[in-house]
């Protein structure tokens, strides 16, 4: 009798159980195995392998137990026949798969048999050669079916219907209407209203309270909310749910469609100002970073700061004094101080001083914020950057025009030149061929000048609607600041001071350099005329 060993296998874990007769499932292997050796009396099946969700497509063979324990049970002479439903259950990796066939029958000496395909022989070249073939026609259609897959998940996606995985904070399922080849109905993502508020609560404190999401985490869990799968929230959870691609309405691949549109949570505005945030907190910006690692103190400054003389970063510090009185009463006093970091631990050669009092600073910054935002009385309306940009557009076009008709003349003159070849040629031209060259060359020199200009024209129009349509949520920004600075909070002064300023410099007897970000720069008739604010507090 020989020994028959059998392997099943089913790529995904929902094939295991199913009883369809369409040969991709266990059941359905093992039963067509066993027929297939009722009728031959002299073989035995006296063991079986199932391989549960394993892809032949993207799992070696050296990563899948079943064939390595095919192998050496081979080499242990413990079965004389390996039987399979169809070879591709073996695998279909095409540079891998018609070799470990191979293996099986000239060195370990196992036929290999299929119920479908019948036994692989290696006694020709031909044999091999189908044998090749074979795998990587699986292995063909594998990756096709991959692409498949993939393109129809993505159009799923980019439709706004759920294709599996862990539910994202904001979003709830509904059903869709829609039915996939198997007549289930798909699900749908719908915005769901109580998560949506407490999303719209994470977002406000991030941008204009400066909250981290440590911070945040703390926050939500303290009033009760919990995250879609019931669990606390983390600062992980938190940072996804400010990253999540479907809250930008986008797919995780970038792409956007008018459905997931519909489902956005942040805008894009405030995905911006959010991802500036989040980049600036990181580690690796240390240097760059002018947002406080926390909001949390009475320290307005504390992230954009530093020496005038070092130029190290200048952190907070509580100064705090205590002693009793000759009458026995007790002083205390804590006062909140600007630190100079390198100076107070003589890191290096710091001609400032250590401490200022940053009570002092604060109101003297504040001060400038507010002149600043005073002065933006006459800054120009939203109408008027639309105007201007229509005037530019305008311009562009005119001068478009006169490019483009100089481009036509001179390609109408090469034209004309390059049938005159013909003439020179057979000697009824007025030109001689060095001359139509020398002409041929010259026009061509134009026509490539012509259409460089043209199209840098064209990317500085570009750029400037992309300036001009840049400044407009910076000016809505700006003109909130200047709204809402003196009843805010210190977190959201300690925001809007980080976004207003890139860098603060303070130096002995506090003097005060103030670098104003360029992009709110533009709103200051008076800031235009000074390169930075100088002041003496």
């Amino acid at each position: 009798m020989k020994r028959v060993y059998t392997l099943y296998r089913v790529s995904t874990k929902k094939q295991v159980n199913i009883s369809e007769d369409h040969g991709n499932d266990i059941p359905m292997q093992r039963g067509a195995c066993h027929e297939f050796v009722k009728y031959r009396q002299d073989w035995e099946i006296v063991k079986e392998y199932e391989e549960k969700g394993v892809s032949g497509f993207k799992v070696s063979a050296k990563d899948r137990d079943a064939i390595l324990d095919l192998q050496e049970a081979a080499l242990n002479k413990e079965f004389d026949v390996l039987l399979v439903f169809m070879f591709d259950r073996i695998g279909r990796i095409d540079d891998e798969t018609p070799f470990i066939v191979e293996w099986f029958v000239k060195t370990a000496g196992v036929e290999v048999w299929s119920v479908k395909e019948g036994e692989q022989r290696f006694e020709t070249h031909v044999d091999k050669l189908t044998n090749y073939i074979r795998f990587w026609q699986a292995s063909g259609e594998s990756e096709k079916t991959s692409i498949r897959i993939k393109t129809r998940m993505q159009q799923l996606r980019l439709d706004g219907l759920y294709t599996g995985g862990a539910l994202p904070y904001g979003y709830r399922t509904v059903p869709s209407g829609v039915k996939n080849r198997k007549g289930q109905e798909l699900k749908k993502f719908e915005v769901d209203l109580e998560q949506f508020v407490v999303y719209r609560k994470v977002i406000e404190k991030t941008i204009h309270n400066g909250n981290g999401s440590y911070v945040l985490a703390h926050y939500l869990n303290g009033q009760g909310y919990r995250t879609a799968n019931g669990s606390k929230f983390t600062s992980m959870a938190v940072t996804r749910m400010l990253s999540a691609p479907l809250a930008r309405g986008y797919t995780k691949e970038g792409e956007t469609s008018e459905a997931l549109q519909k489902l956005k949570i942040i805008s894009e505005e405030e995905a911006e100002q959010i991802d500036e945030i989040l980049k600036q907190r990181k580690e690796a910006d240390e240097e760059k970073r002018r947002i406080a690692r926390k909001t949390k103190g009475g320290a307005m400054l504390s992230g954009n700061i530093f020496c005038a003389h070092c130029g190290g970063r200048i952190t907070t510090i509580h100064h705090k004094d205590h002693y009793f009185r000759k009458d026995g009463s007790e002083y205390l006093k804590d006062t909140l101080k600007y630190c100079c970091y390198h100076k107070s631990r003589k890191l290096c050669e710091c001609e400032g001083q250590t401490n200022y009092v940053a009570e002092k600073v604060d109101e003297a910054v504040s001060q400038v914020m507010r002149q600043v935002f005073a002065g933006m009385v006459g800054a120009p309306e939203e109408e008027k950057y639309r105007e201007i940009l229509r005037k530019q557009q305008a311009a562009h076009a005119a001068s478009r025009r006169k490019f483009v008709l100089v481009l036509e003349k001179n390609r109408k003159q090469l034209e004309v030149l390059q049938e005159e070849i013909a003439k020179t040629l057979l000697g009824d031209s007025l030109y001689t061929p060095e001359d139509l060259k020398e002409a041929i060359d010259t026009i061509k020199s134009r026509i490539a000048e012509g259409e460089e200009q043209l199209e840098k024209l064209d990317s500085e129009m570009i750029r400037k609607k992309e300036m001009t349509e840049a400044v407009l949520p910076a000016y809505r920004r700006f003109r909130s600041w200047a709204d809402e600075f003196d009843t805010a909070d210190m977190e959201q002064k300690k925001m809007i001071a980080c976004q207003l300023f890139d860098r603060i410099e303070l130096g002995k007897d506090y003097q005060l350099t103030i670098h104003m970000n360029v992009t709110y720069r533009q709103f200051c008739p008076e800031w235009q005329f000074l390169k930075d604010s100088h002041r003496t507090v």
